[in-house]
């Protein structure tokens, strides 16, 4: 299973609410991507942006079958005029679901933007990812659902850094739920385990919530 993420940073001229209006109301366009099985937009909570300016404020995720398919979809992109084209990033992802799960209605979905440790070479990064962290940050018991986005090997073929290397995404009954999670030995020994393939520090992250969703892929 493939996916192409995008995400989305309005103008500066554009509230954010605004914003989030215009990219729902592109979704029927925007679900029709030839060959998707599944379309899910996904909007940042308002509040939080109390601490100032967040990453990116809006998220589509098409799910295909085949490279081809996603491939397609991202040369043929459907255009928002909203957004900032400079900080719009389309990301072809292979899907990893580290902890299968039921995502309740209202459920908030923590986007993390994951890059590797400096100096770890691409496979070791992604095989650890996978194999080793993915399994210990499962054990957090209010993660509902947790996958992992691994930046396609494709992307990494002319020569040019990627932003990212992946995107981890777990969903929450609630923020109260997420919160509460970080409280835990089990998110302890996550964060502790870190240092082993990410960069020192935390990653940056949005919390969002979906808004549309096609069906199951």
């Amino acid at each position: 299973m493939v996916k192409l993420v995008s995400l989305y940073k309005r103008r500066p001229d554009v509230a954010v609410e605004d914003f989030h209006a215009h990219l729902l109301g592109l979704a029927d366009t925007m679900q029709g991507a030839a060959g998707a099985v599944r379309y899910v937009q996904s909007h940042t909570l308002v509040q939080g942006y109390k601490r100032g300016e967040l990453l990116f404020d809006g998220v589509s995720e098409w799910t295909f079958d085949t490279l081809e398919a996603a491939r397609d979809a991202r040369r043929n992109a459907v255009d928002v005029p909203l957004a900032d084209p400079a900080r719009t990033v389309h990301m072809l992802v292979d899907v990893h679901v580290a902890k299968p799960g039921a995502v309740p209605a209202g459920a908030v979905k923590n986007i993390e933007f994951v890059n590797r440790r400096p100096g770890m070479a691409l496979e070791p990064f992604r095989r650890y990812w996978r194999k080793v962290h993915g399994p210990i940050g499962a054990k957090i018991a209010t993660i509902l659902h947790y996958e992992q986005n691994h930046l396609h090997a494709g992307e990494y073929t002319d020569g040019t850094a990627p932003l990212f290397d992946g995107l981890a995404i777990t969903w929450f009954a609630s923020t109260a739920e997420m919160r509460r999670g970080a409280e835990t030995p089990e998110y302890e020994v996550t964060r502790a385990d870190e240092v082993n393939f990410l960069p020192d520090g935390h990653l940056p992250i949005i919390i969002t919530r979906e808004v549309v969703d096609t069906g199951a892929a």
